[in-house]
């Protein structure tokens, strides 16, 4: 009877070990989507999985309203105008929708979420500016490019009166916001599969700098110069800084950029488009130069 017990002692310590085990995968999806609140977007994506707990909490509405802006119905509003937005969509599937590009007011915007921070961009394109002699075939000409997210830029020649203008009304959540033009001295082209840079037309950035400029609806103003002085080269140009408040009525910002001493003539400048994005942003801009 001694040996009979001995070994029952082993198969029920077994039998306890195997109940008191858990494991991840025990937990209440609440506990867990009370977690995923505190990552972004990208790790709750990788934590989903793990396994049927973290799969399902990393549905739940609260989790991803907590990753989108407060007035992203605002958002939806402006951008989706007039066109039909899915309905029913679960908010994870709303931050997904948010962060492609989306096109709006005529397709010369678009605006997205950055997948990691849910911030607000924004990119206008040269069709979307108002350009001084855009329609003069003598001055300025469109190229289309895959060097674009529009695949086409404004290409100038040659113009005594260089001036680009843009405005925009939306409904920028509450931060602050960098402006900057995305401009080329010379044009880019391939050449036996290599890219080179014609700077055939390139001529009087060297005499005076741009001007570039800015205003806000609430009274908000930038102003800043420099040279353009590095052809084959996209580079984004500060034009300067402002803040969102957050308030209902969409905010309207304009900015701009000239040089307008007529004592010379000035060509041989791709404009590409005007980039809006977080200022915090500025490092990953200057990581592209």
């Amino acid at each position: 009877m001694g040996s009979s017990f001995s070994v029952l002692i082993p198969q029920f310590s077994s039998t306890v070990a195997k109940q008191n085990h858990s494991s991840l995968g025990d937990l209440p999806e609440s506990c867990v989507a009370s977690v995923l609140v505190y990552m972004d977007p990208p790790q709750i994506c990788k934590l989903s999985m793990l396994n049927r707990a973290f799969r399902g909490a990393s549905s739940a509405d609260f989790v991803w309203e907590s990753k989108l802006p407060m007035n992203y119905t605002s958002i939806i509003q402006r951008v989706f105008a007039g066109r039909n937005f899915p309905a029913n969509l679960c908010k994870r599937d709303i931050y997904a929708m948010l962060c492609r590009p989306n096109s709006f007011d005529g397709g010369s915007k678009k605006v997205w979420l950055d997948k990691r921070t849910g911030r607000v961009c924004m990119s206008i394109s040269s069709s979307g500016l108002a350009i001084t002699g855009i329609d003069d075939r003598r001055y300025w000409s469109r190229i289309e490019t895959d060097e674009s997210r529009f695949k086409s830029v404004a290409y100038l020649q040659q113009i005594w009166w260089f001036e680009v203008d843009g405005e925009v009304d939306f409904p920028f959540p509450v931060g602050s916001y960098s402006i900057f033009f995305r401009l080329q001295v010379g044009r880019a082209s391939k050449r036996f599969g290599r890219r080179v840079c014609n700077s055939e037309h390139v001529h009087g950035w060297d005499k005076k700098p741009v001007r570039f400029q800015l205003s806000t609806s609430d009274g908000q103003q930038a102003t800043t110069q420099c040279y353009l002085n590095e052809p084959g080269i996209w580079k984004y140009h500060h034009v300067g800084d402002f803040v969102a408040t957050g308030s209902v009525e969409p905010m309207k910002v304009k900015y701009s950029l000239t040089q307008i001493d007529c004592t010379h003539t000035k060509g041989g400048l791709c404009v590409d488009s005007v980039l809006i994005c977080p200022v915090e942003f500025t490092e990953r801009l200057k990581q592209s130069f």
